[in-house]
């Protein structure tokens, strides 16, 4: 993106606030006005009243050199008051408008992640998109509020100074001015390094945030095998890494900064040798020169506000930069021109000649064909790798085949919209998902607006009671993030209380016992079974014993169905779900 692009993008996000924007370039207007007026009481002491010179004005009647003293001291602190309010109301407006577009487009870019694939998710560091949503964002703020407006605010006073002092002495005035084009070739020399820099320190601070990220969230691992100082190691280094792009940064910007106030120095000197000649060949008098001097810093400050802030700029366009490239990828997965809306299915399901790969020239599933009818309950096994889950995501359209169609009573998943779709599946997914929240809201997660008594019954029919009396808050427990407060078993009970309390017309259960003990085991195959009735059930599973009672099983092997049937039917035929079945078989009574 170029950074007229970049420009434009962040003038498109100011409209909204337009009415806010009068309101701040009102200030700046007032508050110019007041800016250029600060000087004169101090020339009307000097001139005025020290030195006796006769006051032409037709804002001020005559008056005593006492009270004109205290009237020019008066008038200096209501000016400097005025200012003081004037730039509290604009700083207010402008950082709740800074803000504002940061919230926006932080909104946007979490949407826009949520919507976005698996297979993108699968791809990306979550660290970097951490960063980029709440540390990249900021970027939108320095260049609309901490770049545009100061440069506009510091235009106006420019124009106000430059129009007074012109009058008061045009050569000193183009003197003062002439610094600006050297100003302009450094801006123009330097910015380009800073842009580089500022790019490079952020994905080095992505990288810092991603090792973060992933040592925190495997803590248990770390621990277990002792990596603690590899850890530590590389965490250090990555730190270091980006404390160093950081230092290159900031240190340049310094040196620029640093160069602009010698070119202003150099100015400043020149205006002030220059003018004491004036007050000596009696062009100028001393008050006027002392108002001359005081706008000169007054002039200077908008073109070292304009240069500084061109900096600042430099450096946000590459968080800027980051963030649209995020909202510039187009979800693989979205609703097709023209989708239906599904309601509530009757629960047929459908794989007509599938074939997928998670990447080009591997396949996973190859030919999958196999139907489904509305209550019916299919096991999915096979060995790790075969494609079980795949198929499970499928269904749910978090892929979309490249061969074949995944169909719900006769539509093709990919002509209906993903809100209905998968409005109509509840999932109990491996390994179990808990969010760091209650009880209430991790069981209700798929219908938030529940009544306790429905979310009740379906903790009980998961055999969650007991789980639930040891609660001290009960549903307003929080059991932490990742259910760190449970059992295994009781985090994945969790998830199955979600997928009941859902009550969806299809029911996916990935794995559903995996995390239980026999005991658990038999008591929640109970309560399942029980919620399955009249659900189209796709189970995958690893124990075989769990899907005794199965419908029908469709037994995988290198992506494809190899044999199908009841469990008897497999088990007397002798086949490759048998050998997997005596396999299980032999592995428990080893390790009984």
């Amino acid at each position: 993106m170029t950074t007229l692009e970049l420009y434009g993008h962040v003038i498109r996000r100011m409209r909204p606030h337009l009415g806010r924007l009068a309101i701040a370039i009102a200030g700046v207007l007032l508050a110019s006005a007041t800016e250029v007026l600060k000087p004169w009481p101090l020339k009307i002491v000097i001139d005025n009243v020290l030195r006796g010179a006769p006051l032409v004005s037709s804002w001020i009647p005559p008056m005593p050199r006492a009270e004109l003293l205290i009237a020019a001291c008066v008038g200096l602190v209501i000016l400097y008051a005025l200012l003081g309010l004037l730039n509290v109301m604009t700083n207010y407006v402008t950082i709740s408008i800074g803000q504002r577009m940061v919230n926006e487009l932080r909104a946007r870019l979490f949407d826009h992640l949520q919507r976005l694939s698996l297979s993108f998710h699968r791809r990306r560091e979550v660290g970097d998109l951490m960063v980029r949503i709440t540390y990249d964002t900021y970027s939108i703020q320095t260049i609309a509020m901490n770049g545009f407006f100061p440069v506009l605010s510091s235009l106006i006073l420019l124009g106000g100074m430059f129009a007074v002092m012109i009058r008061m002495d045009a050569t000193l005035t183009l003197v003062a001015l002439a610094v600006i084009p050297l100003l302009i070739l450094l801006i123009m020399s330097i910015s380009g390094r800073i842009d580089a820099i500022a790019g490079g320190a952020r994905i080095k601070e992505s990288r810092l945030f991603t090792v973060a990220q992933s040592a925190l969230a495997a803590i248990h691992v770390v621990q277990a095998f002792t990596r603690e100082g590899e850890s530590y190691r590389e965490f250090v280094e990555s730190s270091s890494a980006s404390l160093d792009a950081t230092l290159r940064l900031y240190t340049l910007q310094t040196l620029y900064a640093g160069a602009v106030g010698v070119l202003i120095a150099c100015g400043t000197a020149l205006v002030i040798y220059l003018g004491a000649q004036h007050v000596l060949d009696g062009r100028l008098t001393i008050g006027e020169l002392i108002v001359f001097i005081t706008y000169l810093a007054s002039l200077y400050a908008p073109v070292n506000q304009i240069s500084q802030t061109y900096g600042q700029i430099e450096g946000a366009k590459a968080g800027l930069r980051r963030c649209l490239e995020l909202l510039a990828i187009d979800p693989e997965i979205k609703d097709r021109a023209g989708a239906q809306t599904l309601g509530r299915a009757g629960g047929e399901i459908e794989f007509d000649n599938v074939v997928f790969g998670y990447e080009p020239g591997r396949v996973v599933l190859q030919g999958i064909s196999f139907r489904a009818s509305p209550g019916e309950s299919i096991a999915i096994v096979g060995p790790s790798g075969s494609g079980k889950t795949t198929m499970a995501s499928l269904l749910a359209r978090f892929y979309e085949p490249q061969g074949g169609a995944v169909k719900i009573d006769g539509n093709d998943t990919r002509q209906l919209t993903l809100d209905s779709l998968r409005g109509n599946i509840a999932m109990v997914l491996q390994p179990p998902l808990v969010l760091g929240d209650t009880m209430r809201v991790n069981v209700a997660f798929g219908k938030p607006a529940v009544d306790d008594a429905k979310v009740l019954r379906a903790i009980e029919m998961a055999r969650l009671g007991p789980v639930l009396a040891k609660l001290p808050a009960g549903l307003d427990e929080v059991l932490g993030q990742g259910g760190h407060s449970l059992s295994e078993g009781e985090a994945q009970r969790v998830t199955i209380a979600r997928a009941l309390l859902k009550d969806a017309p299809i029911l996916i259960m990935d794995e559903p016992t995996s995390a239980l003990d026999t005991e658990t085991e038999s008591m929640v195959l109970a309560a399942v079974r029980e919620a399955m009735r009249g659900r189209t059930t796709l189970v995958i599973a690893h124990r075989l014993s769990t899907i005794q009672n199965a419908d029908r099983i469709l037994v995988l092997r290198d992506g494809a169905i190899v044999e199908h049937g009841t469990f008897d039917e497999l088990l007397a035929r002798g086949g490759f779900f048998s050998y997997l079945y005596n396999i299980q078989a032999w592995s428990r009574e080893a390790a009984g």
